[in-house]
């Protein structure tokens, strides 16, 4: 008994520990994104974090490449916060914001390009194919049982022993 509830503390206390940083990077997510106005505006000035070197990257300076970045990576992140909380039925829906995030990160970081956020719709075609047949499907049956009260798993049931009711009926026929 002791045991149980000594886990259950535990577990209560890991719970607070994980939504208490969950809250943190919610809260503190609009002074991450205004971290570019700390950033110089000389063209050619760079940035070192730990072992990344952040340069321009093609932009007009070094602020403007950190506003667009920090432009796609938090609502990316608040996105994944939000994918990994949701408690709703429609919730893998979200993976299409996450994964369009994703593509315009790597677009950004990444690209040589003169032009970023251009054909990335293009690389979210296969992500929309599996993701929206997916929800949809979750849909049509939380709604054909819910709302029209047909449940599937009964009528198959109820089938199966219909099925097998006329097989008993012929097998006593042929005899």
């Amino acid at each position: 008994m002791k045991r149980r509830i000594t886990d259950q503390g535990s577990r209560a206390r890991k719970k607070i520990i994980i939504d208490s940083f969950i809250v943190f990077f919610i809260i503190i997510s609009p002074f991450v994104f205004k971290m570019h106005e700390y950033v110089s505006e000389d063209p050619n000035a760079t940035l070192k974090i730990l072992w990344f070197t952040l340069d321009r990257n093609g932009f007009l300076d070094l602020s403007t490449y950190v506003w667009f970045l920090l432009g796609k990576l938090v609502p990316f992140y608040l996105f994944i916060i939000w994918f990994f909380t949701c408690k709703h039925w429609w919730y893998h829906i979200i993976l299409i914001p996450i994964t369009m995030y994703a593509f315009q990160i790597f677009e950004v970081v990444y690209s040589e390009d003169l032009f970023v956020d251009t054909e990335n719709v293009l690389w979210l075609l296969p992500v929309c194919m599996v993701i929206i047949p997916f929800v949809y499907f979750i849909r049509v049956k939380l709604y054909d049982k819910y709302v029209h009260g047909i449940d599937l798993d009964a009528m198959d049931a109820e089938l199966k022993e219909l099925k097998e009711r006329e097989r008993l009926r012929e097998e006593g026929l042929d005899d």
